[in-house]
């Protein structure tokens, strides 16, 4: 599955960088940057295509949408991963403790 992944962000990375690239044609562009031009439009709808095929490949991926909220919030999305854990763990403390509680109830109540 992190083959997946690393061919993804390979994409990305190519398809950032070209972009990039096409951004610095473009804001000086010159009749004679027309064919480097024509051919930064054609990487990007092939980078484009490479990145719909590596989409096809994780489509059984679903990610929280309190995941993308973390990154819009400018914070980094594994912190959302540990506050998960922390929440469970904290959950788990309190479930634990009313078993507790019931067991020993349950074990008066038979003396």
């Amino acid at each position: 599955m992190a083959e997946k992944f690393d061919n993804l962000e390979e994409h990305l990375e190519k398809f950032i960088e070209n972009i990039r690239q096409l951004g610095i044609i473009v804001s000086d562009f010159q009749p004679s940057s027309q064919a480097g031009l024509n051919q930064k439009l054609n990487f990007m709808i092939s980078g484009l295509q490479d990145i719909e095929k590596c989409r096809q490949q994780l489509h059984e991926i679903n990610v929280p949408l309190e995941v993308f909220e973390y990154i819009d919030q400018g914070r980094n999305p594994q912190l959302y991963t540990k506050e998960c854990l922390e929440r469970a763990l904290d959950r788990n403390e309190q479930v634990k403790g009313k078993i507790d509680t019931m067991t020993v109830r349950a074990l008066d109540q038979d003396h």
